[in-house]
């Protein structure tokens, strides 16, 4: 991996949501679907739908930081999720579907804290942030019929009508942060 970049994991309902979306962000290079948070090693998709292993379907985001910051990543990741539902994001319910940040360093663990704490002043939503904030231990990825979902069945029902109104919404409200070719 390139010295000057740096991963972010997170944790915020099905991950082809997060993927589809984090994939077309300026500065972002690569986003993998995958596990984290879990106790069992290399689980596997159906392992963790059970909700036993502990793991979160979530996104490791490698991106430059010259380009978009940490911050502003965390910002998205809060604007296309909702944070106040514990282990369910819609209709996805579970453990497996909880929102989550899986911090690398002292750094991002302090601002992923002071977004959620100014976000919880500003009253964004009714109902209490419930993001965990927790260390990133490890990551697994998902199998390959998981990776790039949206980008390659974008007409496959649940992209229909859950991911497409989700990216649509995101293209609309961050469209400065849209990579030059989305």
């Amino acid at each position: 991996m390139n010295p000057s970049r740096e991963v972010a994991t997170f944790a915020g309902g099905c991950f082809w949501c997060l993927e589809a979306i984090f994939d077309e962000i300026e500065g972002v290079e690569s986003v993998e679907s995958g596990y984290s948070g879990g106790s069992v090693p290399h689980p596997t998709y159906e392992q963790v739908c059970t909700g036993e292993t502990g793991h979160a379907e979530c996104v490791q985001i490698r991106f430059d930081p010259q380009v978009i910051s940490y911050r502003d990543l965390l910002l998205i990741f809060f604007a296309i999720h909702d944070p106040t539902t514990l282990n369910r994001q819609g209709n996805d319910i579970g453990t497996q579907y909880r929102s989550a940040i899986f911090y690398h360093s002292p750094e991002q663990k302090q601002l992923a804290e002071e977004v959620i704490a100014t976000l919880t002043e500003e009253r964004i939503w009714a109902a209490p942030i419930v993001t965990e904030v927790v260390p990133f231990e490890a990551f697994y990825p998902a199998e390959e019929y998981h990776r790039d979902y949206y980008a390659r069945h974008p007409f496959q029902p649940y992209c229909q009508f859950v991911i497409s109104p989700k990216l649509a919404k995101f293209r609309q409200k961050f469209a400065h942060r849209l990579k030059k070719n989305s």
